[in-house]
């Protein structure tokens, strides 16, 4: 009887040994003598005590908070960027065997990343190109984490913070050029003005009728003043005559 409860015992205990359960975004890298041997799960997995280990491995997706990088963009603006990385283990022996730390490296090489791809690029495209950038290091960190069986599903930079000083200095320069814009809209329409006045003084300088029909509606417009004093131009054909 004391034999009968000494193997129940073992059995438990080499039961608890040897019986794992994977659940269904789990996987198992298994190890026999320290040798990978394949990749186990979801369900019931069968180890051999002392011959046999198993690594458990989450495939859900996972995110990194890249802390703040600070940055010089392209036109010499420092700028402080973090952003998240979404990501996944798609090939979990590649996971455990090619990398020591898939997470760390994977946060690691985010950061350095995102300080490459940012300093190509002005600050402009920074504020106004965020999803073509986020694409940008995104297909980059794809690359470079597939021999580490990982799949990065999105990138997204959260929070572009410029220093004070710079802030004043963008809106002196952007009001600037707002400036010098309105006088430039300004001296095209005072070009435009003074070509049509030309040419306007051309047609009534060839065509009399028409200088007439001019003094007649300048006539009508000082008639329509309340001024009492008016005085009627008179044409020069007729002050020859006169004289």
């Amino acid at each position: 009887m004391l034999l009968s409860a000494s193997s129940s015992y073992l059995l438990l205990i080499f039961l608890g040994y040897s019986l794992r359960i994977l659940r269904e975004y789990e996987r198992g890298i298994t190890y026999t003598l320290g040798r990978f041997t394949g990749v186990k799960g979801p369900g019931l997995i069968i180890l051999v005590p002392g011959v046999q280990q198993m690594v458990r491995i989450d495939l859900r997706v996972r995110t990194i908070d890249v802390p703040s990088q600070d940055i010089i963009s392209k036109d010499n603006i420092s700028v402080k960027v973090n952003a998240v990385v979404y990501y996944r283990v798609v090939a979990p022996e590649k996971a455990i065997n090619n990398v020591a730390d898939f997470m760390r490296a994977t946060s690691e090489l985010s950061q350095t990343t995102l300080r490459e791809v940012l300093g190509k690029h002005e600050l402009d495209d920074m504020l106004t190109a965020r999803d073509k950038l986020s694409a940008d290091i995104r297909e980059i960190l794809d690359q470079n984490t597939d021999q580490w069986g990982i799949k990065v599903s999105n990138v997204a930079l959260k929070h572009i913070d410029i220093a004070e000083s710079m802030i004043r200095a963008i809106g002196r320069q952007a009001e600037a050029e707002r400036e010098r814009r309105a006088k430039i809209i300004s001296a095209e329409g005072e070009l435009q003005a003074a070509d049509k006045l030309v040419e306007a003084a051309r047609k009534l300088n060839s065509d009399g009728g028409a200088m007439q029909l001019r003094y007649l509606s300048a006539f009508q417009d000082i008639a329509n003043d309340k001024t009492n004093t008016i005085i009627l131009p008179l044409p020069l054909d007729l002050l020859k005559k006169l004289g």
